[in-house]
């Protein structure tokens, strides 16, 4: 394995790291006034324009896409990627700042690679520009969708029109006011094998009979994009709407999740870093008993577990990048399931010591600990729970061993989107 930078992605690494330091993290309070300013949890601060044109002014927009498009003719491996995205998730205004948030990315990836022309003239275009936002649409309130086969959203054809009736919730980036298009997952044929009953359709936010029912809080936090529950009540959309073909949706979504769970891993690992620093930084500004906390044993011990955690959870999600780069998303399921299960666990242990380590300072908004814990915490079940990647995993394992092990299933491989 060589885990080495390409001397493209090592010059995006120096630059970006600049544009963070320089601009994005200084930045960060200016955003959060004008969100108080604005009295609306789903403002979209001027700040944020400002930092996308200086990020498009240096040459660092959607660094994101792994595939040779007419829009990214020089895409970056995915070892080019991670520790671009590490370096974005040390700031929760990085990633939108250079156009590789969730769950735009996701969607951006599965509409260059099966939309239609016309799909990608009225969507792709201009989300590649950073001029819309989009929100994906699979997990239901009514049913454990982390099996995916359970998804009942009903997608009926009638003429040239698709018809949805059904209800989503957690669905991300909904109550964005920018967020113009659903890529919204249903059945179109509850009667066809298992893995071939879902399809994939995109459905403008403006068409009548889709409602955004509530937002919904993350231990109370109202996320500025939103996590919505939306309800489908005879939504119409045209048959040229369909992503793929029907049948395709499973597949679809098991092409969108793969790069997007490890995405957030590498951001994971981003805000363990710099979780680690306001620690470090705290504790050496900081006197109790007498002497610095930097002294105290169970502080270094915070400090060294810390960075041990950090590493082995870096050097597992470079692992599972260049196997998506070598063998392909499929040959890297095991070591991309591994990794969702570590680096959010990993993160949340960081930034938890953290916290402890600013006394109240740490859970209140003075300090980015408490939301970063709260965002890390739910990732913990979002693109699939602990437990589906580890039964997954388990399942593989065994697989080695006995007949038993080899009649796995994927159903539990997607798991609640984001």
């Amino acid at each position: 394995m060589d885990f080495a930078l390409s001397p493209r992605a090592a010059d995006l690494q120096q630059r970006l790291l600049a544009f963070m330091e320089e601009v994005v993290i200084p930045a960060e309070p200016v955003f959060a006034e004008e969100m108080r300013a604005s009295g609306d949890p789903h403002f979209h601060p001027h700040v944020m324009e400002d930092l996308k044109a200086e990020a498009k002014k240096r040459g660092l927009w959607n660094l994101f896409m792994p595939h040779v498009t007419e829009w990214t003719p020089e895409p970056v491996s995915n070892v080019d990627y991670a520790p671009l995205a590490e370096i974005t998730g040390r700031s929760p205004l990085g990633p939108e700042s250079v156009n590789s948030a969730a769950p735009d990315t996701g969607n951006m990836e599965i509409l260059a690679l099966f939309g239609t022309p016309e799909q990608k003239d009225r969507w792709l275009v201009p989300l590649l520009e950073g001029e819309i936002r989009s929100c994906f649409a699979m997990t239901e309130p009514d049913v454990a969708s982390s099996d995916a086969r359970n998804i009942s959203l009903s997608i009926v054809r009638e003429g040239d029109e698709y018809v949805l009736n059904g209800r989503k919730w957690w669905i991300s980036g909904a109550a964005n006011p920018r967020c113009r298009v659903a890529i919204v997952m249903g059945k179109t044929d509850p009667s066809a094998p298992t893995y071939t009953q879902q399809s994939m359709v995109l459905v403008p936010m403006d068409t009548p009979g889709l409602t955004v029912v509530r937002d919904l809080m993350v231990f109370g936090y109202n996320d500025r994009e939103g996590h919505c529950e939306l309800r489908f009540d005879n939504v119409r959309v045209p048959v040229s709407n369909l992503l793929g073909e029907e049948g395709s949706g499973f597949a679809l979504a098991q092409a969108r999740l793969g790069p997007g769970r490890i995405h957030h891993c590498m951001r994971c690992i981003g805000m363990a870093e710099r979780a680690l620093e306001l620690m470090c930084r705290r504790v050496t500004e900081r006197v109790a008993f007498g002497k610095p906390l930097a002294q105290q044993g169970v502080i270094q011990e915070w400090i060294a577990d810390s960075r041990i955690e950090i590493e082995q959870a870096r050097l597992l999600t470079m692992k599972a990048a260049w196997l998506m780069d070598t063998v392909g998303n499929k040959g890297a399921r095991t070591e991309i399931s591994a990794i969702k299960v570590v680096a959010p666990n990993v993160a949340l242990a960081v930034v938890d010591r953290a916290i402890q380590a600013h006394g109240g300072g740490g859970v209140s908004q003075d300090f980015p600990l408490a939301g970063m814990w709260a965002g890390l915490r739910t990732l913990r079940f979002a693109d699939g729970p602990d437990e589906v990647h580890r039964m997954q995993l388990a399942r593989r394992e065994l697989g080695r061993y006995t007949d038993a092990g080899n009649s796995t299933t994927t159903s539990g491989d997607i798991g609640v989107a984001r």
